[in-house]
């Protein structure tokens, strides 16, 4: 009788070390293959392009940002001057108009003292033709 067909522990570790050497010495080849260099060359422009293409809209989205933030603070002056002027124009007409009530008071007022002089006037009249 010969040998057993099973194969020992040892015969199986062994085809498998010399499995993994063939897988390794084939991935080897064909990273070191003129092919594969060019296709990992192709690979990096592409990945390089793309980057610079990244880059570029980023400092564009940053442009656009800054101006959006300049215009809208210029805005936001603009709207203060105007609520500034508004409030001075307010301020002038309640001026003016109090101006124009503390006329028109003094007026009522003088009219007022006219009427009880002219009153006290013809008492001290009525008084002196009373004598």
């Amino acid at each position: 009788m010969g040998r057993s067909a099973v194969p020992s522990l040892a015969d199986r570790l062994r085809a498998s070390q010399e499995a993994k050497q063939a897988l390794l010495q084939r991935a080897q080849a064909a990273a070191a293959s003129p092919e594969a260099v060019k296709r990992r060359e192709e690979r990096q422009a592409v990945v390089a392009a793309r980057n610079l293409r990244i880059a570029a809209r980023k400092v564009e989205q940053a442009h656009k940002e800054r101006e959006a933030a300049e215009r809208a603070a210029r805005e936001a002056e603009a709207r203060r001057v105007e609520e500034e002027a508004r409030a001075a124009a307010e301020e002038e007409a309640r001026a003016a108009a109090e101006l124009q009530r503390a006329r028109r008071e003094a007026a009522e007022q003088a009219e007022r003292e006219a009427i009880l002089a002219a009153r006290r006037a013809g008492r001290k009249a009525k008084k002196r033709r009373g004598r």
